[in-house]
């Protein structure tokens, strides 16, 4: 009996000398577990009025972008990718929340009068990431409200550095005029045009740095590569923090006033969207490059458009490609801005990750900018906002290469369910040019 006692006990030890070899404490588990898993950086890059056919990968008439090119390139380009409205105020509120504007509350554009912005009742994709360990930044053109608590440095962001809403609410021509009073772009000139009828100066739009408004007027000429500057500064003091970051960058570009910096392009002036399209292509180049020589594989770099061209602004719009139209081309209109058809919210994107997703990938998906907040949330390890109905869908599959699933169409293309006057017509490159470019 002493022995079968000897025995037990023996063994009882063995089992918890045996259990302490393996067991490690769940706090120490968890620890291990973030220090492994290294949040991504990610860059937002929202261009402002610019057409699918602007982007050279998407449409062989254009050779303006090749800072672009080489990002679809190098990562993955998307064909079939939409804004969630064809207006700045509604698609930006639905990319930062990653709902619709009848969800948000977002429907209209806001105006230099506007007292409200984008409901504080929202939680916007800045401050998810903040809480997540991030440091955020937005510069840019914010355009969801100024006005106290609904100016960005109360919406989650560590860092702002922009204009309130667009360069044209101020200073510059009523929107809309497609001969405005006050040009959209100084032909040859960087000057101020001295025609001030119908302009209204008063308002005189400011930059603001964080809460605080460092230029008024904006120096429109210089704008482009203050953006650049901070954008570049944000990235290296992020990197050598050693913290992930959220940056989220609105261009001014290509918004009228088309004012052109001091660049070489084209001193002629023959094609001042062309040139400003230039522009805005090289201050991507210049992004890339600082990310290509700080945090190349930690991070994800997304370059997108708010809506389709501002047609109505002529020789100072972008192209909307193939997406004219059938219905709108003989009624003498267009299919861009300020609608619904094709051309006014199918915009082009490409996203950038080196050694995450695959190179020179097109992808056919049909895709939202209102899958940006569920996929970088997901991506960042963070949680959704509990009790709220999102329209966007967690994409990480996609842009890695593993599923080609997006977003169900509502019509089948031949079922004739839109009617003979919804009918989107898109024509191919060699149709185009034998429809537009013969006479």
């Amino acid at each position: 009996m002493d022995i079968l006692l000897l025995k037990g006990l023996v063994l009882v030890l063995v089992s918890c000398f045996t259990g302490l070899l393996y067991y490690r404490p769940t706090t120490i588990f968890f620890n291990w577990e973030r220090t492994v898993y290294k949040k991504p950086n990610f860059i937002v890059i929202l261009a402002d009025d610019v057409g699918w056919g602007d982007f050279g990968a998407n449409w062989d008439l254009q050779k303006d972008t090749p800072n672009l090119d080489k990002i679809a390139q190098e990562g993955m380009r998307f064909v079939d990718f939409h804004s969630a409205a064809s207006t700045c105020s509604p698609s930006r509120a639905s990319l930062l929340t990653g709902r619709l504007g009848l969800r948000n509350g977002v429907t209209h554009n806001f105006a230099v009068s506007s007292v409200a912005g984008l409901p504080l009742n929202e939680t916007i994709l800045a401050e998810i990431l903040k809480e997540a360990g991030y440091l955020t930044a937005m510069i840019g053109k914010w355009h969801l409200g100024h006005h106290g608590p609904f100016h960005p440095s109360f919406r989650g962001f560590d860092f702002y550095f922009g204009i309130p809403y667009s360069p044209d609410m101020g200073c510059t021509d009523t929107p809309g005029y497609n001969l405005p009073p006050c040009p959209a772009c100084p032909r040859c000139s960087t000057t101020v045009n001295n025609h001030q009828k119908n302009c209204y100066p008063e308002i005189a739009l400011p930059l603001f740095e964080n809460l605080t408004i460092v230029q008024q007027p904006v120096n429109l000429t210089t704008l482009a590569a203050r953006f650049t500057e901070k954008v570049i500064h944000f990235i290296h003091y992020a990197s050598q923090k050693g913290l992930p970051f959220f940056l989220y960058l609105a261009l001014a570009h290509m918004h009228v006033p088309l004012v052109l910096s001091e660049a070489p392009w084209n001193p002629f002036c023959q094609d001042p969207y062309g040139t400003y399209l230039k522009e805005m292509d090289a201050l991507v180049g210049q992004i890339k490059d600082a990310v290509d020589s700080t945090a190349k594989e930690d991070t994800l770099l997304w370059f997108t458009g708010d809506n389709g061209p501002w047609s109505e602004k002529c020789d100072y719009a972008g192209s909307v490609g193939p997406y004219t139209g059938m219905w709108q081309r003989r009624k003498g209109g267009s299919s861009a801005k300020q609608t619904t058809w094709e051309g006014g919210h199918r915009v082009p994107t490409v996203a950038y990750w080196p050694g995450k997703i695959p190179a020179n990938v097109t992808s056919a998906s049909m895709l939202s900018t209102l899958d940006i907040f569920p996929t970088l949330v997901s991506l960042a390890n963070a949680t959704l906002p509990p009790n709220r109905r999102f329209d966007g869908i967690d994409i990480s599959e996609v842009l890695f290469g593993y599923s080609s699933k997006g977003h169900q169409t509502l019509f089948h293309p031949n079922s004739g369910a839109a009617g003979k006057y919804g009918e989107i017509q898109s024509l191919r490159l060699d149709q185009y040019k034998a429809f537009y470019l013969t006479a």
